[in-house]
């Protein structure tokens, strides 16, 4: 029953959507100022009234048409593409010179092996596996900014003091004449052991995409030789791209656990207020 009533409830707003989208078109509102205007020529309200049962038809009718729900989705998807393309720009903006560097260096590059494709092989139009390589360009501005901020995090920690809160807390769970006393501090024991763990894990995990960065420019410019050399264009389909495509989803995988991990115990340090064991605490 709760799931048939949530269903209810996404296609109830699924509908509205369109009806929402409908209202806003300019030929709706054309529409309704033209009705007003002769009322007010006419002096009746019989434009209004005319106008009010053609607005609850419009309403009816044009939100459930396909084509016009096929548009409304495109105008969405579009609208969200050129968000998410606004905010990786300003994003970029944000980069050390040398990373903007980089990134600019491999949007040139990918944009010159597209190119050179369709020059050499007289193509009008790329194929599949060239095409994805917009996609590969957005995974390493990504990945370039998951890399730094981490590396800036790792700067930030104070490890020794993490160490000394251990210290202090395993002698302190010795020495406890309580049971409760005892418990808690070695629940604090065990926070600790698995901060100081999730400092590996972060190394780890920035030494992964500072791999997976490589991986990408190494792909490109693996590219760029063979589009030069190659003798047809059946050889594109020869090149593994999937395997690079794999990797970055993995890579972005392992990331996500190891965000969750340090975000928790972010999140229990502030709780706590061990605001001593948070990154930047020590700057």
């Amino acid at each position: 029953m709760a799931d048939l009533a949530k269903y209810q409830r996404d296609l109830q707003r699924f509908e509205q959507s369109y009806a929402k989208e409908a209202i806003k078109e300019p030929i709706n509102f054309w529409g309704l100022a033209g009705f007003a205007v002769a009322a007010a020529y006419s002096f009746s309200v019989i434009p209004l009234l005319i106008a009010l049962i053609a607005e609850l038809a419009y309403i009816m009718v044009l939100p459930n048409l396909p084509w016009y729900r096929q548009l409304v989705q495109t105008r969405e998807k579009q609208r969200l593409f050129k968000a998410a393309k606004d905010a990786r720009e300003k994003l970029i903006k944000t980069f050390t010179p040398r990373e903007r560097e980089a990134v600019e260096y491999l949007r040139w590059l990918k944009e010159k092996i597209q190119d050179n494709y369709k020059k050499f092989t007289g193509a009008a139009a790329l194929p599949s596996n060239l095409r994805t390589l917009d996609q590969r360009w957005e995974d390493f501005v990504d990945l370039l900014d998951v890399y730094r901020r981490r590396k800036q995090h790792l700067k930030s920690i104070n490890r020794q003091a993490v160490h000394n809160q251990l210290s202090q807390a395993y002698r302190a769970a010795e020495s406890a004449t309580d049971d409760k006393t005892k418990r808690i501090q070695q629940t604090n024991v065990e926070i600790l052991k698995r901060r100081i763990a999730s400092f590996d894990e972060i190394e780890r995990s920035v030494k992964l995409v500072e791999g997976q960065l490589q991986s990408i420019e190494n792909f490109f410019s693996y590219l760029n030789d063979e589009i030069v050399t190659m003798s047809t264009p059946e050889k594109f389909s020869l090149l593994d791209f999937e395997q690079l495509s794999d990797s970055i989803a993995m890579t972005k995988q392992m990331l996500d656990q190891t965000a969750d991990e340090v975000g928790a115990l972010d999140a229990y340090n502030r709780q706590m207020g061990n605001y001593e064991l948070l990154p930047g605490s020590n700057s």
